[in-house]
């Protein structure tokens, strides 16, 4: 089938690739999502040609995934946004990076836990020196708030799988027979455990994971944890930084990491992979009180 042919088929699927048309899109996109807007900056991350490049985002920006915002008139200069149309994408390339990771630079295992020496830990750590993502989560009280904390604070992000309060919204089928899976109740109640601690040493502790907000809502009532929780349901965070997943139960979900951002949201400090969720806490503790 020819590429002109795959926007008068039937399928979806074929109607979605006539608009990506090859994985050099998908890369643009990838980039876009974690910050980079610039046709510059594109091209330095991509090292695709500038005609390559421009024929690709004007493509999509014709298709309306992408928009443009002048940031310069003399001489016009844009970057390139996400519309919500581009943020629906998201997902695919959540489950494009869970299939390259498990089953071409592994062995097809489904695992919630990490491997020190491998590509998806390097990738994280290289996450150290980089400002999170300019996006809004839901919080489990429903405010939309930004990842960082407000007011000058640093702040403590802890993603984990899942966690539930006792009643019909309970763990999915064979979550403990996930490795790694296991441990986000004990983490996040020590983390609650040593909240005081954290706030005297100038540090705001939030969780996150791709759960719904009232699922949220229902652990923080249960466990009455101090702090807040965040939804990332829809992605955006996860795949503007390419955080570790895995799928379980039917969900996309974060695999377990914890970052320490300073006062201007860059990242300073990644703990990944964690084996032990509570001693990760006094670890990240430790490393609240180097920094700041």
């Amino acid at each position: 089938m020819k590429r002109s042919d795959l926007s008068d088929a039937d399928c979806g699927i074929a109607q979605a690739l006539g608009v990506i048309g090859d994985w050099w899109t998908f890369l643009v996109i990838r980039d876009v999502a974690g910050g980079i807007t610039r046709f510059d900056g594109l091209q330095r991350e991509l090292g695709v040609s500038r005609r390559a490049l421009a024929e690709r985002l004007a493509n999509l920006v014709a298709h309306g995934v992408l928009r443009k915002e002048a940031y310069s008139r003399h001489p016009p200069r844009y970057d390139y946004l996400l519309t919500a149309k581009g943020e629906g994408l998201l997902p695919a390339l959540i489950a494009l990076q869970d299939w390259g990771t498990r089953h071409v630079l592994g062995d097809g295992t489904l695992t919630a836990a990490g491997d020190g020496g491998s590509a998806e830990a390097r990738r994280t750590h290289e996450l150290i020196g980089r400002r999170l993502p300019d996006v809004v989560l839901e919080r489990h009280d429903g405010e939309w708030v930004p990842p960082s904390a407000p007011g000058g604070a640093w702040t403590v992000l802890y993603f984990f799988p899942g966690a539930f309060a006792p009643g019909p919204q309970a763990y999915p089928p064979g979550w403990e027979d996930i490795p790694g899976a296991k441990g986000c109740t004990l983490e996040s109640l020590t983390y609650a455990s040593r909240h005081a601690d954290f706030e005297a040493s100038g540090a705001t502790i939030r969780g996150v994971s791709t759960q719904r907000p009232d699922q949220l809502a229902a652990f923080v009532s249960h466990a009455k944890l101090p702090y807040p929780l965040l939804s990332d349901q829809d992605m955006k965070l996860a795949a503007g930084m390419l955080l570790p997943t895995f799928r379980a139960g039917g969900t996309d979900r974060l695999k377990r990491l914890s970052l320490l951002a300073d006062p201007d949201a860059v990242i300073r400090a990644v703990q990944y992979p964690i084996s032990d969720p509570a001693g990760s806490v006094d670890d990240m503790l430790t490393l609240v009180r180097e920094y700041v």
